[in-house]
């Protein structure tokens, strides 16, 4: 009898396995990258900035241990026996890898979020409702890998499909909104300030591909996770999702202008030339006219390190109106 007529195609299976793991090995060497080049780029950068970027280049690393230990398991361990794909439990790792990356891609809508804080002038409720958004979708995020350890077997995941599609869901239209937010408040922002304009266009332009980009794998994975919810085609793509949250996260440190020499924020706040344009940067709400200069230099500064560009502004003798 022909060995085609004894085993099953692995094609959508084992098969997606591989390629989201060669993609995402891929864009974990990407990540690694920015990684490197952000340490040596910025060595006088805030502690809590360098912390993060190792924080979220571990979970990366556990991320791309778990995917390869599932495709190990499958592929070497469980040779030619298609019993563990048919009627097994779902492999731990590639449940626990789901979970991850969505931690990962909640810390970096979390710094994003605190970008639109910034950009809108400490906005209170549109970033308390952001955070909600990201937290919520966390919450389904694990709840969705709890209900996955309680599967007998692979063909019981229509039960978690709901959920799965509620937190793929959140995902797409949090990415949206955070996209959405920091390109309104950077409009705002403009002014007949060339220079700054033109810079302006430019973080619009990142804004906008980067939630594009994330959202449109998270919507992609949410269709395909719902028209074939039984492969592994959309866990493929849930691999490289996460490497993409991170990697838009430590291209943002890295694409960050300089004042002077090496180094970031204690530079600045040292200088005593601030990196904005007055007048496009004033919030659009009315400033009282007796607001005090060093007022005015503290939204200034605050401003200054939230856009992480810089425009050099002559320091004024004269109180802010």
């Amino acid at each position: 009898m022909p060995a085609e007529d004894v085993l099953p195609r692995f094609d959508n299976t084992l098969g997606a396995l591989l390629v989201g793991f060669a993609v995402s090995a891929t864009a974990f060497g990407m990540l690694t990258i920015q990684v490197f080049t952000y340490y040596r780029r910025f060595p006088q950068d805030k502690a809590a900035y360098k912390a993060l970027a190792a924080l979220i280049w571990s979970f990366s690393v556990v991320d791309q241990s778990f995917v390869g230990y599932a495709v190990y398991f499958y592929t070497v361990t469980n040779y030619l026996n298609p019993v563990p794909l048919a009627t097994g439990k779902p492999q731990w790792s590639l449940i626990l890898q789901m979970t991850l990356g969505a931690v990962v891609g909640a810390i970096v809508k979390a710094c994003f979020t605190l970008r639109v804080w910034r950009f809108s002038y400490r906005n209170w409720w549109l970033t308390g409702f952001l955070f909600l958004m990201v937290i919520a979708q966390l919450g389904t995020a694990i709840a969705f890998t709890i209900k996955c350890f309680e599967l007998p077997s692979y063909s019981h995941v229509l039960a978690v499909k709901s959920l799965g599609s509620i937190s793929l869901g959140m995902g797409v239209v949090t990415d949206v909104s955070i996209a959405a937010a920091l390109c309104f408040y950077l409009q705002k922002m403009r002014s007949s300030h060339l220079t700054a304009d033109s810079m302006i266009a430019t973080l619009t332009i990142y804004a906008v591909n980067t939630g594009l980009l994330t959202s449109t794998i998270s919507l992609s994975t949410l269709i395909v996770f719902n028209i074939m919810p039984k492969n592994f085609v959309f866990i493929c793509m849930y691999f490289v999702l996460s490497k993409l949250y991170a990697i838009s996260f430590l291209a943002t440190l890295n694409t960050r202008k300089i004042i002077r020499g090496r180094g970031t924020d204690r530079e600045a706040r040292k200088s005593t030339n601030f990196s904005i344009v007055t007048e496009s940067m004033q919030p659009s709400v009315q400033m009282p006219i007796q607001l005090s200069k060093v007022i005015v230099q503290e939204e200034i500064q605050d401003v200054a390190r939230s856009h992480d560009s810089k425009f050099m502004v002559t320091r004024s003798t004269q109180p802010c109106w």
